[in-house]
């Protein structure tokens, strides 16, 4: 009976090992393409990055109100918890009295050795005035049992206002919460934008950042700059204005351009959109709220054709950025990281609505 043997390995000849190594090398070739340098975008041009970086700004202007709003709140639940803490504080200062006096009124009590009046009656060598003293002593009492129930009372409103602080502080946590969440958002998208912008030369880079872009960041640097962006047309704008409230607020503008934008910032040397414009109403004396989204109802509603200087514009589907009405079809607005506070078209954006503050 033959007897069954293992086949011995063959060899590997170097026509093999050539053949192996090639393979090899063609599989991580492959790999390559899949894992990485093969997911790269392919080259875009400018005009495609400009198109990809104005929609990451205009998500991360989206995020940025946002975040305006949750910090406005967050403010807003600071402020309630710190007044609640502080009343909590006084009521408890209060109370340590009230306890205090019925402490006081305990002792003495204790001391007296809370003897029946009946037998304290007839041990007194003066009924008449014991008598008298017993009247008195109830008349006590029942200034005590007061006093014991105003303590209660402030025991339960100290408890209620424990309770609308906690609830304040569930939502100052959440507020919080949220601003995190949106500064991700805000500063994931304005890297991506950078990185896109810095994959190309730096003529390129110039052209896909748009107009006011790198060449009017640089113009911004002196008080000669500003000057020579403010100039042409302010007078015009602030006396063709409704009011003198919307005249201040266009000379304010004016007075801008120029200024960087900064996410989140509300002047006097940095703005976003909408604190540009809270920051021009303030300096008439109008206070404005903090986002887009809410500034829009700040005021009467108008229609692009009813349109003055001193109007707030608003654009895209979302109420998402605002500009400084200034006539002849203009706006004064803070666009995004690539621009400084600048002179624009209204037409340059979806325009979705105006509002005249009054």
């Amino acid at each position: 009976m033959a007897a069954h043997r293992k086949p011995r390995p063959r060899s590997l000849s170097g026509n093999t090992v050539r053949t192996a190594a090639t393979l090899a090398l063609a599989g991580a070739a492959t790999a390559t393409v899949f894992d990485g340098t093969g997911h790269a975008e392919p080259n875009l041009t400018p005009g495609q990055v400009r198109a990809k970086v104005d929609r990451l700004y205009q998500e991360a202007e989206a995020a940025t109100e946002k975040y305006n709003g949750a910090h406005e709140k967050a403010q807003v639940a600071e402020r309630r918890l710190a007044t609640l803490r502080d009343e909590a504080a006084r009521r408890e200062d209060r109370l340590n009295s009230a306890r205090d006096a019925l402490g006081s009124i305990a002792a003495a009590q204790y001391r007296a050795g809370g003897m029946d009046p009946s037998l304290q009656l007839a041990l007194s060598d003066d009924p008449d005035q014991y008598l008298e003293g017993a009247a008195f002593a109830e008349r006590a009492d029942d200034r005590q049992a007061g006093a014991v129930a105003r303590v209660r009372g402030q025991l339960r409103e100290i408890e209620q206002l424990r309770g609308a602080a906690r609830v304040q502080l569930t939502s100052l946590k959440a507020r919080q919460a949220e601003l995190r969440r949106e500064k991700r958002t805000i500063t994931g998208k304005l890297d991506a934008a950078r990185q896109l912008l810095s994959r190309l030369p730096a003529a390129e880079r110039a052209q896909a950042a748009g107009p006011g872009g790198t060449t009017a960041r640089a113009s911004r640097g002196t008080t000669a700059g500003r000057t020579s962006l403010q100039a042409p047309g302010a007078a015009a704008a602030a006396a063709a204005a409704p009011d003198a409230r919307a005249a201040d607020a266009v000379a304010y503008a004016y007075s801008k351009l120029g200024s960087p934008y900064v996410w989140g910032a509300t002047g006097p040397n940095a703005f976003d959109c909408s604190g540009l414009a809270q920051a021009a109403y303030r300096s008439a004396g109008v206070s404005l709220p903090r986002t887009t989204y809410t500034q829009i109802g700040a005021g009467r509603r108008i229609s692009r054709s009813e349109l003055l200087p001193g109007d707030l514009v608003f654009f895209y589907s979302g109420i998402t950025h605002v500009g400084i009405y200034v006539g002849d079809g203009q706006m004064i607005h803070a666009p995004n990281p690539s621009a400084p506070v600048r002179l624009a078209p209204i037409d340059e954006m979806p325009f979705a609505g105006a509002t005249r503050v009054v």
